[in-house]
């Protein structure tokens, strides 16, 4: 099991970027793949991005052209450099974690989660 702990999130006005980070317990280059979900007060948590090993990335949709995820196999961490920012991107997110990569990124078939860090938008 790995523990993920996020941090980055606040408050910031629509426009603004953030940088959330995600460090893990373990050595990043034993986890195939990591990755950022999000979910919004009354609504389902939701895949935002992902990485795997090789530095390949996968994003949703709504913020494919905004934000940029990115990992540090060194520091043992994950990146979600959040750009453009709206009051939609309104949510808690969270960093997760699986040692393979054997499943489809975007569902929430992850093995370890964090504890979610907020971030709200205001317009």
């Amino acid at each position: 099991q790995v523990q993920l702990v996020e941090s980055g999130g606040g408050l910031v006005q629509a426009g603004a970027s953030l940088l959330l980070s995600c460090v893990a317990s373990k050595r990043t280059f034993e986890i195939d793949v990591m990755g950022w979900f999000r979910q919004a007060p009354g609504k389902d948590r939701e895949f935002v991005a992902a990485i795997n090993w090789y530095n390949g990335s996968a994003y949703a949709d709504s913020v494919k052209d905004r934000f940029v995820v990115s990992r540090d196999n060194v520091k043992n961490t994950i990146n979600l450099r959040m750009n453009s920012l709206g009051p939609d991107d309104t949510a808690t997110y969270y960093c997760a974690a699986r040692r393979d990569g054997n499943f489809d990124y975007s569902t929430p078939d992850y093995t370890s989660w964090g504890q979610g860090t907020q971030v709200t938008v205001s317009s």
